[in-house]
C-alpha cells in the first residue's frame, strides 16, 4: 500500500472513530488506538508534503447532535498535544504558568447576561455548535444567575464522575465504555429529566469574555469562583523548568492513580498567567499556538494471556469481562478488564483462552483491551443466563448500533440489584462494607438470590477472601457488618424492603400508628379491622396522616403478594427487629416543612437534624415549593438551584445557627 493510500484509510477511520466520540455512539477505537494513528497519519503527512482534504490533523472534530445551530461569539480552538514534558517547558518560555486538569467530557460553551444565563452550546467543529440551553437545569454547575454583570462567556467541560458512571452502567440496559462516552450520549436526549439521572458536572476552565479587564489567568479563575462558577483545579508554577514541571506532573498524575480526582483526566493543561501574552499568539491549523499547550500521558502497555471470559449481569444487561494473566501496570496488578459488549468483542476480535492481549490503565484509571495480538479460538456468547439459566436474547441499541446480552427472566436475582443495595444502604439494614459492586459480584457467584442470602454471606468468608480485591481483612468486615445488621429497626427494615411509595417518611408514618406486625396483619387481612385484601385494609392505613389511598394500596398490594411475603417471612427469621416510637415528643416544628441542603455541623448529619425535626412535630422534604416553610443551607449566600428556588417563592433561608437559635431553645 503506498503511503497516499494509507493516509486515505487512517484519515476515514480516524474521522469515523472521531464521529462516534464525539456523539456518544459505541466506541469505534480506544484513546490509545486514535493516538497511535493520529502520529501515524502526522508523521506520514510530513514526509509526503501532502495533507488530504478532511484530514483530522487539519480540523476540529465536532459532535453532530440534531438541534438549534448556533455560531459560536470567540472560536473554540483546540490545544497542541505533547506526550513529552520537555515540550511544556519549551512553550512556557520561562514565564509564569497556571497547571490543570484536561478533563475529558464534553466541552460547553455557557453565555450570562446581565448575570442570567442566556445560552448553552457545544463546542462542535470550534466555529458552530448547538444550542442545548434547555438541557441547562438537568446539569449540575451551571446555575440560572451568576454574581456578575455585563456579558460573560464561559467555556467548560461536562463530566461524569467514575462513580456514577460505574453505577449507571450496573443500571442500564446498555454499557458505555467510558464516562464521557456516556456524558456526550447523555447530552444528545431530549428529556431534561433523564438527562438530569445521568448526573452530569459542568467544570468551567476558561473564562473566554467578560466586561471586566483581567489580564491574568490566575485572577480570571478567581473571579470565576466568587461570581458563584466553581472552576476546574488548577496550580500556579512561576518558574517552569524541567525539574519543577516534572514534579508537578508527577504529583498530579498521583492523585489520577489514586482516584483522588472524582472526574475522569486524560492529561493536563498548562496556560500562560499573562493572558494579553497569549492573546498574540497566532492559528495554525485548528490550534491558537498560546491559548494553552495540552499534556498527554503516554499509556503503559503490557501483553498478556486471556484465561477465560467472564460473564457479569447487572440489572438486565450481561457483560463480557477479559480475565487474564496478572501483569503491572501504572504500580498497580490488574487482571481483568470490562469488555463492555458483544460490539466491543467483535470489534476487537477475540477469542477464547490462550488468546494474547494487549491491555492498558486507560487515563490510568480503567483497564482496558486495546488489541488482540493473537486470537486463539472463538468467542462463545451464553444463551443462557450465568445467574439464573433462564435464555439469553441478543438485543442492537437503534441509538448507536451496539449489541448487548440480556436476560429474559423479569425475576433474575441480577434484575434486583438496585433493591439489593437499597436493602444494605445506611438508611436500609446500614450493612457497611458491601458496596452495589460487590452485591453486584456475590449476586454473579450465586450467593445472593433474595434478601435472608446476605445474612448467610459469612458462610462463604473463605470464598470472598480469595476474591481479587478483597482479602482477609475485608472479609472478616463484611462478616461483621452482616451479623450487626441481625439486629435493626423497624423502620429501617420496612425502608429496605423497597416497597413501591414506601419511602423513609412514608415508613416512619406508618410504624407512628402500629407496630411492624400489626401492620403486615392488616396487609394480609389476617387482623381486624382488615379482611383478606379489601379497600377496609387501604382505607385504615391511609387514615394514617401524610399516607393516603395510593401509598396505602401500594403498601397492602406488596405485603398480599405470595411471592414477596415469602420474601419477608424468610427474611425475619434472620432478624432481631426493634421498633421504637417515632410519634413526636415535641412540637417546636409543628405544622413546619423544612428543606436541608449542604454540610451541617452541630447535628452529625443531616439525618440527625431530620429526625430532630420530626420528633418535634415538623416535616422534611427533599425539594423546595410552595409548602416550604424554611430552607436550612449553612451558606445562605449559595446560588444552588435549592437557593435560587427559595428566592423565587420568597421561603426563607435560614442557616443552621440560627435554626437552632429558634427551635431548640430550651432543650
Amino acid at each position: 500500500m503506498s503511503n497516499i493510500d494509507l493516509m486515505k484509510q487512517l484519515v476515514i477511520e480516524l474521522n469515523k472513530a472521531s464521529d462516534a466520540y464525539y456523539n456518544g455512539r459505541g466506541e469505534l477505537m480506544t484513546d490509545y488506538e486514535w493516538d497511535a494513528k493520529f502520529d501515524q497519519l502526522r508523521r506520514l503527512e510530513q514526509e509526503t508534503g501532502t495533507v488530504l482534504p478532511g484530514s483530522p490533523t487539519h480540523k476540529v472534530s465536532a459532535d453532530t447532535m440534531a438541534g438549534q445551530k448556533e455560531a459560536h461569539e470567540y472560536p473554540a480552538l483546540s490545544l497542541a498535544k505533547t506526550k513529552k514534558r520537555e515540550d511544556l517547558v519549551k512553550w512556557a518560555e520561562g514565564r509564569p504558568i497556571w497547571l490543570s486538569w484536561k478533563l475529558d467530557g464534553l466541552t460547553l460553551v455557557v453565555t450570562y447576561d446581565d448575570g442570567h444565563l442566556t445560552k448553552v452550546v457545544t463546542r462542535g467543529d470550534g466555529h458552530i455548535g448547538t444550542n442545548i440551553t434547555h438541557l441547562a437545569k438537568a446539569i449540575d454547575g451551571i446555575p440560572q444567575t451568576i454574581k456578575a454583570g455585563g456579558h460573560v462567556v464561559v467555556r467548560g467541560e461536562a463530566v461524569i464522575s467514575y462513580e456514577d458512571f460505574e453505577r449507571f452502567n450496573l443500571e442500564s440496559d446498555e454499557e458505555y465504555a467510558n464516562p464521557r462516552n456516556l456524558a456526550s450520549g447523555s447530552l444528545t436526549l431530549k428529556d431534561p429529566q433523564e438527562v438530569a439521572q445521568r448526573h452530569i458536572h459542568w467544570i468551567p476552565f476558561t473564562l473566554v469574555h467578560t466586561d471586566e479587564e483581567i489580564l491574568s489567568w490566575g485572577k480570571r479563575m478567581d473571579w470565576l469562583k466568587a461570581v458563584g462558577l466553581n472552576c476546574v483545579d488548577h496550580e500556579f508554577i512561576e518558574h517552569p523548568t524541567i525539574e519543577n514541571i516534572d514534579e508537578v506532573i508527577d504529583r498530579w498524575t498521583l492523585k489520577v492513580t489514586r482516584r483522588e480526582n472524582p472526574y475522569p483526566v486524560d492529561g493536563l493543561v498548562i496556560a500562560y498567567d499573562d493572558t494579553a501574552y497569549a492573546a498574540t499568539g497566532s492559528v495554525t491549523g485548528h490550534h491558537a499556538t498560546r491559548a494553552g499547550f495540552a499534556f498527554k500521558w503516554a499509556d503503559e502497555s503490557a501483553v498478556t494471556e486471556l484465561d477465560h471470559i467472564e460473564w457479569s449481569c447487572a440489572a438486565s444487561t450481561i457483560s463480557p469481562v477479559a480475565v487474564f494473566k496478572p501483569v503491572e501496570l501504572e504500580g498497580t496488578t490488574v487482571k481483568r478488564a470490562s469488555l463492555c459488549n458483544i460490539s466491543e468483542c467483535e470489534r476487537l476480535g477475540i477469542g477464547d483462552k490462550g488468546s494474547v492481549l494487549e491491555v492498558i490503565k486507560a487515563n490510568k484509571i480503567i483497564p482496558k483491551v486495546i488489541k488482540i495480538r493473537q486470537a486463539v479460538g472463538t468467542l462463545e456468547v451464553p444463551d443462557r443466563c450465568p445467574v439464573c439459566g433462564a435464555p439469553t436474547e441478543v438485543t442492537i441499541s437503534p441509538a448507536s448500533g451496539t449489541k448487548t446480552l440480556h436476560c429474559t427472566n423479569p425475576a433474575c436475582p441480577a434484575k434486583q440489584l438496585k433493591k439489593f443495595a437499597r436493602f444494605v444502604s445506611k438508611q436500609g439494614v446500614n450493612i457497611d462494607g458491601i458496596s452495589e459492586q460487590t452485591l453486584q459480584r456475590f449476586v454473579n457467584l450465586g450467593w445472593i438470590k433474595d434478601f435472608a442470602d446476605i445474612f448467610h454471606l459469612p458462610e462463604h468468608a473463605t470464598e470472598i477472601a480469595r476474591l481479587d480485591g478483597f482479602g482477609d481483612k475485608s472479609a472478616n468486615n463484611i462478616v461483621d457488618s452482616v451479623e450487626k445488621a441481625r439486629t435493626v429497626e423497624a423502620r429501617r427494615l420496612l425502608y429496605a424492603l423497597s416497597i413501591p411509595l414506601c419511602g423513609q417518611d412514608v415508613c416512619n408514618r406508618l410504624l407512628s400508628a402500629y407496630q411492624l406486625d400489626k401492620l403486615v396483619s392488616l396487609a394480609e387481612g389476617n387482623a381486624e379491622p382488615a379482611t383478606l385484601f379489601t379497600p377496609k385494609a387501604e382505607e385504615t392505613l391511609a387514615m394514617i396522616p401524610g399516607i393516603g389511598p395510593e401509598k396505602a394500596k401500594s403498601f397492602v398490594q406488596w405485603f398480599s403478594n405470595e411471592d414477596n411475603r415469602a420474601v419477608y417471612d424468610k427474611l425475619i427469621g434472620e432478624l432481631n427487629i426493634q421498633q421504637t416510637s417515632t410519634a413526636a415528643t415535641g412540637a417546636k416544628c409543628k405544622g413546619l416543612t423544612f428543606v436541608v441542603t449542604g454540610d451541617v455541623h452541630h447535628y452529625k448529619n443531616r439525618n440527625e437534624l431530620k429526625a430532630y425535626i420530626e420528633s418535634q412535630g415538623g416535616k422534611v422534604t427533599g425539594s423546595v415549593s410552595k409548602s416550604t416553610s424554611f430552607l436550612i443551607n449553612n451558606d445562605v449566600n449559595s446560588t444552588s438551584s435549592k437557593n435560587q428556588k427559595a428566592h423565587q417563592l420568597n421561603i426563607p433561608i435560614i442557616s443552621e445557627d440560627e435554626f437552632v437559635e429558634r427551635f431548640t431553645s430550651n432543650e
